[in-house]
């Protein structure tokens, strides 16, 4: 449930929040008829929850992702098209995450299913690392949203209640699994939906402009 509260601690995913994504086609094609159908794929795959949580290589990952999703490709071709998945900061991303860092009791951080590939070679990749005060990332912690685990851990690294935490995702499985940690949690594709409900807290102003 989303309450009023002001927390003390705001977490915001990466892709499809603060940084933008090319379509699912410039992965895996037309292998799904819609986005839909492929993100809940996606977030349970095998191959690219072992490889987001650390457990395999770029090249491994492309191997068994090719084979698990049927895809007719070569694996070293599937991990240039993840490579360049991501498409740089969404416009409005970065003044939002400034603003926000003016409330000095605020710590802002950053909770991703992530990989060396993104976190390091992405478009915006510095200046993405800057935005943060933290970044938690599941190939660094070893586990991945939207399982329990992810969520504990950061809540135990941020050292605040769990109902402090207010989480930006743009996916339903992964707010659910928020939620269900005890954080308060937002589905928010893109930056309009975190500045409109920061807003109503007092935490940014309701236009970037302004």
């Amino acid at each position: 449930m989303i309450t009023a509260a002001k927390p003390k601690a705001v977490v915001f995913d990466l892709g499809g929040v603060i940084v933008a994504l090319g379509p699912a086609t410039d992965i895996v094609g037309d292998r799904f008829r819609a986005e839909q159908e492929f993100w809940p794929r996606w977030l349970m795959s095998a191959a690219v929850r072992d490889f987001e949580g650390g457990r395999t290589t770029a090249a491994q990952f492309g191997e068994r992702f090719v084979a698990e999703f049927e895809l007719a490709m070569p694996g070293d071709e599937l991990v240039e098209r993840f490579r360049s998945w991501p498409q740089g900061l969404f416009e409005g991303a970065e003044a939002l995450l400034t603003e926000l860092a003016r409330n000095d009791d605020l710590e802002i951080a950053a909770l991703s299913n992530s990989n060396p590939l993104h976190w390091h070679e992405q478009r915006d990749a510095h200046k993405i690392r800057a935005l943060f005060d933290r970044a938690f990332l599941s190939y660094e912690l070893g586990v991945v949203k939207p399982d329990r685990a992810i969520f504990d851990a950061v809540t135990s690294a941020l050292d605040v209640r769990p109902d402090e935490i207010l989480f930006f995702d743009d996916n339903q499985l992964n707010v659910d699994g928020a939620r269900a940690a005890g954080w308060t949690a937002v589905l928010a594709q893109g930056p309009g939906p975190c500045r409109a409900h920061l807003a109503s807290l007092g935490l940014v102003t309701s236009d970037q402009g302004t």
